[in-house]
Formats: C-alpha cells, structure tokens, sequence
C-alpha cells in the first residue's frame, strides 16, 4: 500500500521534537536515580557530540545532522545508564519511556479508543496509518499490507544500524519499548523480525 512520504521538512522537525522528548524523560530519570551531579555529566557527553546545523543548510542536510545526533544522544543515554545502574537501571528507564511516550499521544489515543467501541478494524487500521506515516523520520520503509487484520512494514535497511554502537536503540527501543507501549496505548500488537540490518514490523489488533 501506498503511504504518503514525509517530506524532510517534517522529518527534521520530527528529530527535533524527539531530542526534545529523549531529553524531557531521560535527564528526570538520571537525576531521580543517579542525582543532579549524573546529570551535569550526562549533559556535558552530549553537549561533546552534538554537531551544530546550519540555518542555510537543506531540510535533508539539517535532519541527516539532526538524526546523527539523536543517534548520539540516545546510545550515549543507554552506555551511561548501563554503566551506573546496570541492566536494572536499563528496565527502569525502558518503563519510563512507556510512560512518556503514553503521555505524548495520550489525545490521539483516547480517540482512537473511542472509534475502537464502534468499529475495532477500522481503529486497527487507523493506528496502522497514523504509525506509517509518523515513524518515517526514523528509518526508510515500505507499507506492503495494510488491512483491518494486519499491517507490514518492511524495512530493507534500517538507518539506526548504519551508525556504530546502536544496538541498545534497536534491540531496547525499537524491538521491546515501541511494543510495549503501542499494546498498553493503542491495543496493537507489534512483532519485530530483524534478519542482518533489515527488518520486518508486524502489526495486528
């Protein structure tokens, strides 16, 4: 099936908002677990890596720099909190972002969930859409099905592996929070099938 494509206009500003999410959660965390000295740390490491974007540059040029340093910001949060809390701080932070993520779309969900008491296929199908279009800024795919049973991403390379060390942002955010947070939000049920650097996102109700 056909999806609109995101324009990288609207894919910079999706990078954006979600440094500005990663941030909103992820330094709360650290200065509830770890205390606001963490936090000064963790902020100077990514204040280190984060490379500056030009006003003149392209909306293409401006989300390629601004996705490097969502990758940055995002791996570098995992190594931090693995190395201070261990894999326990890793379960605790993953919860965290459930919640977060279920604050951000707590208005399209409560939606969703009232068309869901008229027509269960129909809201199935909707969330399947929505989440074909939002995600693009996130990695390249195609949408081969879509109906009220079940959607398919397929994803033929995935732009979070081109970059070194982010197996924590595949394995933990993509394949385990993503899930998680979509069955508790939305009633989908999310499978990952990764084979190399591709991959295949299942969806059904």
């Amino acid at each position: 099936m056909k999806v609109k494509e995101m324009p990288y206009s609207e894919k910079y500003a999706k990078v954006i908002d979600n440094m500005k999410f990663d941030d909103a959660f992820i330094l709360p965390f650290v200065q509830k677990h770890l205390g606001e000295k963490a936090v000064s740390v963790l902020k100077e490491i990514w204040q280190k890596g984060v490379k500056p974007i030009s006003e003149n540059a392209s909306f293409e040029e401006k989300y390629e720099i601004a996705y490097s340093n969502w990758i940055l910001m995002a791996k570098s949060a995992y190594s931090f909190i693995r190395n201070q809390l261990s894999e326990d701080g890793i379960k605790k932070l993953e919860h965290a972002e459930v919640e977060a993520l279920k604050r951000k779309n707590a208005g399209p969900a409560m939606f969703l969930k009232i068309v869901r008491l008229f027509s269960r296929g129909l809201a199935f199908t909707m969330t399947a859409k929505r989440m074909g279009y939002q995600l693009q800024w996130l990695t390249p795919f195609s949408v081969p099905e879509l109906t009220r049973e079940r959607a398919v991403l397929n994803i033929p390379r995935c732009k979070i592996l081109d970059f070194p060390e982010t197996e924590d942002i595949c394995v933990i955010g993509c394949q385990s929070t993503y899930p998680k947070w979509v069955a508790e939000q939305f009633t989908v049920d999310m499978k990952f099938n990764r084979q190399g650097d591709s991959c295949l996102c299942t969806l059904t109700p």
